[in-house]
Formats: structure tokens, sequence, C-alpha cells
């Protein structure tokens, strides 16, 4: 028998009247946005995920995200995708494990991109979804959040715990309820080939985009397909080469 979802504390932002989240995809910033609007929190949605590859992937979060945006109507900035300087940061990092050096190079990058924007636009507060990932280093991303506001005076990075209090349950619910997008890597290609690798030794298919969505079926996940395989050469190379 599972324990009843613990309800929603009211928030409180550390300071001024409104905040910018990053977010990282509709999963993940879901419960937050829903907390946002409970507590009467003027915020506005940062998309700025230059890591996320193929394309294809790229395009189904961002779509998931700004479906929910809308939804509830809530202001969504759509940030460049900037994949070149991505890869011109990761060059010399792809072997490195998650968690690793190159995910803190990913979320800095990101981190510096949103502060950037804050500080232009007169956001006093930044966040971000990241974090409430159970697949996520927290202090690894809070670090970088810090860092990346630290050059703005009178900017401040909000490092609450978004897993608490039942955060990490509602996630999941609302993901289920909104029939949300369900992707299977972190989002860089190096996550996609390492997943894949990993499936390999367990006897299991590679990744399939656009076919797991929340609350589905294995069987209705399968039905759903409409994306096949990722060829080999999309998920076993790289485009860092030069």
């Amino acid at each position: 028998m599972t324990s009843p979802i613990p309800t929603r504390q009211p928030l409180q932002l550390p300071q001024g009247q409104r905040l910018l989240l990053h977010s990282c995809c509709a999963p993940c910033s879901g419960e937050l946005m829903e907390a946002f609007v409970e507590s009467g929190i003027d915020y506005t949605i940062f998309f700025y995920n230059p890591n996320i590859h193929p394309l294809k992937e790229y395009e189904l979060r961002k779509q998931e995200n700004i479906r929910f945006a809308e939804k509830n109507g809530v202001p969504f900035i759509d940030a460049d995708y900037d994949t070149d300087a991505w890869f011109a940061r990761a060059k010399g990092m792809e072997n490195e494990p998650e968690r690793g050096i190159r995910c803190t190079m990913c979320f800095d990058m990101r981190f510096e991109r949103t502060a950037l924007y804050a500080h232009e636009h007169g956001f006093p507060v930044i966040t971000s979804s990241l974090g409430i990932s159970r697949w996520k280093n927290m202090e690894q991303i809070n670090d970088c959040g810090h860092r990346a506001a630290a050059p703005y005076p009178g900017l401040v990075y909000w490092d609450y715990n978004w897993r608490k209090n039942g955060g990490s349950q509602r996630m999941i619910e609302i993901s289920k309820r909104e029939h949300f997008y369900q992707q299977e890597y972190c989002g860089c290609v190096y996550s996609l080939r390492d997943t894949n690798q990993h499936r390999r030794t367990q006897g299991r298919e590679r990744i399939k985009l656009g076919v797991l969505y929340y609350g589905d079926t294995p069987e209705s996940a399968n039905t759903n397909s409409t994306s096949g395989v990722i060829p080999t050469e999309t998920t076993e190379t790289t485009e860092t080469t030069d």
C-alpha cells in the first residue's frame, strides 16, 4: 500500500516579486509550475537546453513544455538551440560519466544563459526544474546555479529542494495526468549513447524517440511508435570532431 502524497506547502520567493524558471522538460517542471501557481508566484519559463540531441528529441521536449505553459497561461521564453556552442564546450569530455565534469559544464552553460536573461530583464530570482529528478546530483546543480547568479548584483539562485514534501511523487502524478512525453535518457548524445550501450548488455531494445508517454502501457507505447529505432550513426558517434 502506497503512502498518501503530502500536501503542498506554500512557497515564498527568497526576494523580489518575479521568478525566472529554467525548465529542462515538462515532466520535471510540471510540479514546480503548479506549486508556483498555488502560491501566487509570478514566474516565467526559460527554455534553454542546447544539450538535448537529436533535434527531434529537443522539439518533443520543448513542445510538451510549451503545451503545458499555454494551458496554464505562463509566459514561455524559447531561447536558442545553441548546439554548436554546447559541443564546443563538451569537447574532450565525451567519455566522462553521468554526474561528472561534463554534466557540470552542461549545467553551467544553461544557468549562465538563464542568469544573463534574468539580469537583462529584471528578474531578481532564478531557479530550475533540474533538481527535482532523482537521477541528478542536487548539490552539483545548486553549485552551478549559485555560480551563475554570483556575477550579477541583486540576483539570487533559489536552491529549494523540489523533491521534498511529496514533490517527486506529484511530478509523476502530474506527468501521468497530462500524458507528458517520457524521455528515456538525460538529453545529450553521450547520454543517449551510454544508455543504449547499457540496454544492449541487458538484451533490451535501443531507445526510440516519440514513443513512450506517461500513463501508457508498454503495449500502447509500442503501437504509438512513429519514430522507429534511432540510427546507429546517431547513437554511436558524436558531432565533436573538428
